[in-house]
């Protein structure tokens, strides 16, 4: 039997009834620069505009921006293909310049606030929940969930915000589920760090890497060796669930490979496993209860109890006030 293979979202935000984002689909046989325009379909191009420079305005200090413009559209020779293209179709779905475009793929990946749970039932079928704690409100309406098809089929999905072209949240049908958390308190400054890993170290962002191991990793596996290993821009926590009994892991990352890899291990009680956005092996700052109320919320409930609601009311509840299903 091949055990059952979930992926739980979450968002945080006011009280209100549950929604679903809007879907769609992302082909990954056209060129780079037209990937991305059926954002348009959806979405007020003028909206996502404002919504950018929002979310860089409060991000990069102002005269940071302004001194890094020159720096930033000259970084495009260093951006891989296909990225660099789709920055540049996402150009004409934004507005704006293309130095704007890169500050907001760079500007998501300081604000991965987040928590993760990889469980096991006692019939060995694997959950895999996430919540997205993203401190600009204005995320809640640029959500989409992203099918990249390829050959005519889906080849992956996602849950994704417009004018990103890495991802967070993803899975790989009948293979593997993956979710990414920002490791630590990460502030604007380091910034820099992550373009200089990017620059003089072609080191991948971590949501490109997930997006990267989503589209070639033949199984679960596969996808743990190449999350753990990639040279990356910054330290992460990835969260990685597969469809065979035993096969979930949170895996640790430095810039350069793996920290530590910590696998679920339920003959010895460890049928689940919680990340934040701090390691696992050190205590938790003392106005972060997170990690602890879900352990309690998940040893409450039991393995034996373990299925798709109980995930979605021990995460969803203690986290966010608004979740949905992908």
């Amino acid at each position: 039997m091949v055990p059952l293979l979930l992926l739980l979202l979450g968002l945080s935000g006011p009280l209100r009834a549950q929604i679903s984002p809007p879907t769609i689909l992302i082909n990954l046989d056209d060129d780079p620069e037209l990937r991305w325009l059926p954002l348009k379909k959806v979405f007020d191009p003028d909206y996502l505009s404002k919504a950018a420079a929002e979310i860089i305005e409060s991000t990069v200090p102002k005269w940071v921006h302004q001194a890094v413009i020159p720096i930033v559209t000259s970084l495009e020779q260093y951006v891989p293909q296909p990225y660099a293209g789709e920055i540049h179709g996402l150009r004409s779905v934004l507005g704006g310049n293309l130095s704007d475009a890169i500050l907001l793929n760079f500007a998501y990946e300081l604000t991965a606030f987040c928590t993760s749970i990889v469980a096991q039932d006692k019939n060995g079928n694997i959950y895999h929940g996430r919540n997205l704690d993203y401190p600009h409100a204005v995320l809640r309406n640029m959500t989409v969930n992203l099918h990249f098809q390829k050959n005519g089929k889906v080849a992956y999905t996602g849950t994704s915000f417009a004018g990103y072209v890495g991802l967070w949240t993803g899975m790989s049908p009948g293979k593997f589920t993956v979710s990414g958390d920002q490791r630590g308190t990460k502030h604007w400054w380091n910034w820099w760090k992550n373009f200089v890993s990017a620059v003089l170290f072609h080191r991948s962002p971590d949501s490109w890497l997930v997006r990267e191991t989503l589209e070639e990793a033949e199984d679960f596996q596969d996808a743990v060796m190449r999350l753990s290993k990639t040279p990356l821009i910054a330290g992460v926590y990835y969260i990685v669930g597969g469809v065979r009994a035993g096969e979930g892991v949170v895996i640790t990352r430095d810039r350069k490979g793996p920290a530590d890899i910590w696998p679920l291990d339920p003959l010895t009680g460890g049928w689940f496993r919680v990340e934040t956005n701090f390691d696992h092996w050190l205590p938790t700052p003392a106005k972060d209860h997170r990690r602890e109320t879900a352990n309690k919320a998940l040893n409450a409930t039991g393995q034996d109890h373990m299925n798709m609601g109980q995930l979605y009311q021990n995460h969803c509840l203690y986290y966010s006030y608004e979740c949905s299903i992908s």
